[in-house]
């Protein structure tokens, strides 16, 4: 169709135009009628004085898709200084069934629930889009950022044999007649993919069965995963991710203006040095008892506001976990066998990112499984590798809705999320 789009309205003032979109709104005057337009650049007006069309417009409903030919005029009133006169109006379709709420108003009025029934028409509306729109800018943020350093994007398999998690509940299914799992992670993957590029990622979907009911968990999201070999220790993969944060909110402000703009949102700094803690120091922080194996909800709170009084910064890098709570493949810290070098990443004092230093020796493998009291055999393809010769490396991951969600203030993850799925939720 050659049409052009509601944002470059001001490049045609004069000019014959034709506009395609949905009816946002219908304002009906006595001698004039508005026709709000809405595309995919934003809103446009349209003015109708001639009494057929007047009459005809006040059949339409909001959501029904029209073609708008007509003459753009200057008028400092309308969206973006201009509108459109003398309009030809043109069904594309059938007069829409109307949405159970009004798409037209500044927010949704509608309880989250009804609007997740209901997403194919609520995220059309502008806010619920931006935010749509700020995640794929988000996501070409990490591609670039990872691009211009020698990474290589990869796709794994997100149908396997074993859990990559020992000990998480898994989403099984039947692979023609042999039990499998969806994946929960790109996790070993990624490392074998270490051993022939050195440097991956991976943007994709991953899955969890864990019966996780908050407003942070989703049973499907979207992880951004990168993995690089011949690292030092987990501190270089922290200097790299720091690297990928500061680029994919570059990417947003770049890239999305106009939907940080609809939902009043300031891209944070990324500091050139993120501040980071060890596990022990941020259970005093947190006012956490010394033995606590692990960090609740409130401590992150906690460590979050901390980091924004202490250190004028969203983000905090909380590392040496204990490995009693790292996943099997992690490394230890040589000099605190009992602690981890691992870390976590608090945005706005919600942990967005695990990440930290592997093992990369097939005896440390077997020693780690045997630990734990974990078989070989579920793993065996994948240790296998760690006898052909595999670098020191380590990665992270990122959770996509949830960095976005924090990003833009979503009191839920599912505000951000197209269509979610979670303990309760298997449609739309």
């Amino acid at each position: 169709m050659q049409r052009i789009l509601s944002t470059t309205l001001p490049d045609h003032v004069g000019e014959t135009v034709t506009l395609a979109g949905w009816v946002h709104r219908r304002r009906l005057l006595k001698s004039v009628a508005f026709l709000i337009l809405r595309d995919a650049g934003g809103l446009a007006q349209v003015v109708v004085t001639e009494p057929h069309s007047r009459t005809w417009l006040a059949t339409l409903t909001e959501e029904t898709v029209v073609e708008v030919v007509g003459t753009v005029a200057a008028n400092p009133a309308a969206p973006a200084g201009v509108e459109v006169i003398e309009p030809t109006v043109r069904l594309l379709g059938e007069v829409a069934v109307p949405p159970p709420f009004d798409l037209y108003r500044p927010g949704l009025t509608a309880t989250l629930p009804t609007q997740l029934d209901h997403a194919p028409v609520a995220l059309r509306h502008p806010a619920r889009s931006a935010a749509l729109r700020i995640s794929a800018a988000a996501v070409a943020g990490f591609r670039s950022t990872l691009d211009a350093r020698g990474f290589v994007e990869i796709h794994t398999p997100k149908v396997v044999a074993s859990a990559t998690e020992s000990g998480a509940n898994v989403f099984a299914i039947d692979y023609f007649g042999t039990p499998a799992y969806l994946a929960q992670s790109p996790q070993f993957y990624k490392q074998l993919m270490v051993g022939v590029h050195e440097r991956v990622y991976e943007v994709g979907p991953v899955f969890r069965a864990e019966p996780h009911d908050t407003t942070r968990h989703l049973a499907q999201y979207t992880s951004l995963d990168v993995e690089l070999g011949f690292v030092t220790d987990h501190r270089d993969v922290m200097s790299v991710l720091r690297d990928v944060l500061a680029g994919m909110l570059a990417g947003v402000a770049d890239r999305a203006a106009v939907p940080l703009a609809t939902l009043g949102v300031e891209v944070p700094d990324v500091p050139a040095w993120i501040p980071a803690v060890h596990f022990t120091e941020a259970l005093a922080i947190a006012g956490a008892p010394p033995d606590e194996p692990d960090l609740a909800p409130a401590h992150e709170r906690t460590l979050g506001e901390w980091a924004r009084t202490e250190h004028g910064s969203d983000f905090l890098f909380v590392t040496g976990y204990p490995m009693a709570k790292r996943p099997f493949y992690t490394h230890p810290d040589p000099d605190r066998p009992a602690y981890s070098n691992g870390f976590d990443l608090l945005f706005r004092g919600v942990e967005l990112v695990t990440g930290g230093q592997r093992l990369h020796r097939y005896g440390d493998y077997l020693a780690a499984l045997a630990a734990r009291g974990e078989p070989v055999e579920p793993y065996a393809s994948y240790v296998e590798a760690f006898r052909h010769g595999m670098p020191p490396h380590g990665g992270f991951a990122i959770g996509l809705e949830r960095f976005v969600a924090r990003l833009v203030g979503a009191a839920n993850v599912r505000e951000v999320t197209a269509f979610p799925r979670d303990l309760h939720r298997l449609t739309p």
